[in-house]
């Protein structure tokens, strides 16, 4: 619950700083470059030596991993068809393919599930959603970028960016089955425990909801990909046509309905595919989602 109201209380503070003169007005650059730069990294050298790795995982992955495979098929194919920019394209394909599978996720989930829920909720986040986010997320940001890059300079960008580099450590200390000493450790999540408050703020920074703002039809498109087409892609695959079931299984599937990824958002902002359209992902998708995920709560239940 403390989550939760950490998420609102967090948002209301950014939007309110947009009204505070003493503040600068690009201060939500500053912000994102702290949580893709120092708390991104910390988090990811903290968690990932930590995973254990096994075939039991791969329901819970997949609903990372197959649901931003989704995305960017359904964005960049609609994309092209209508016309739409690169980085409209680019932003719909990582606020709408990543979900808030920790911030949000964990406490529903351990609301809905208990402690044995959240056992499912951290191989989804860890190994999943944030993996994800730490390598074909950078490379759609970059691919989709306002830059016109080079192939060399796109790996060479990737190769270089902290949160990969932090990300390829860990899975060396993960394969190798070590990890950094206990102090190191402990620095590392006070660092990583910075995403979500600094994050929130940032989008709250950027949040305007403006009637007559041309993202809103994007918007739709956007949250009704993420709260409702994914998740019946994902009971179709693994209810009706893999006939699996079970606690790990309806986990997965509440996890897939969650609103769109803060720190998503946040590299689609970071990189200009769309600043204002990712705030409002967020923003607007977080509360919309407490309404959706009650509703697949429901068809779990009794269907």
């Amino acid at each position: 619950m403390d989550n939760l109201l950490l998420i609102f209380i967090c948002l209301l503070i950014g939007v309110s700083f947009q009204y505070a003169k003493s503040f600068p007005k690009n201060m939500h650059v500053v912000l994102n470059q702290f949580v893709i730069y120092v708390s991104l990294p910390g988090l990811t050298l903290y968690y990932i030596p930590k995973i254990e790795i096994s075939t039991a995982l791969l329901y819970p992955l997949g609903i990372a991993w197959l649901g931003f495979g989704l995305s960017f098929l359904f964005f960049y194919s609609l994309g092209k068809y209508l016309g739409w920019s690169k980085k409209l394209i680019g932003c719909l394909i990582l606020t709408a393919g990543l979900g808030n599978t920790s911030f949000v996720g964990f406490p529903i989930i351990e609301a809905l599930y208990g402690s044995k829920g959240i056992e499912t909720a951290i191989v989804i986040d860890q190994p999943g959603t944030f993996v994800v986010m730490a390598t074909l997320g950078i490379i759609v940001a970059t691919l989709f970028s306002r830059e016109a890059l080079s192939p060399n300079a796109i790996v060479k960008k990737i190769l270089f960016f902290p949160p990969f580099i932090a990300f390829v450590v860990a899975v060396l200390l993960n394969i190798f089955n070590v990890d950094f000493p206990v102090d190191f450790q402990s620095v590392f999540q006070r660092i990583g425990s910075t995403v979500t408050p600094i994050a929130l703020i940032a989008v709250g920074l950027q949040l305007k909801i403006e009637r007559k703002s041309k993202h809103w039809s994007f918007l739709g498109i956007g949250l009704l990909f993420k709260l409702m087409v994914t998740p019946v892609f994902f009971f179709i695959l693994y209810k009706k046509i893999l006939g699996a079931s079970g606690l790990m299984i309806d986990v997965s599937i509440i996890e897939s309905a969650m609103a769109p990824m803060i720190t998503g958002a946040i590299l689609a902002s970071t990189y200009g595919l769309k600043p204002k359209l990712s705030s409002m992902m967020v923003g607007i998708g977080i509360p919309l989602s407490f309404i959706t995920i009650a509703f697949w709560y429901w068809i779990l239940l009794n269907f």
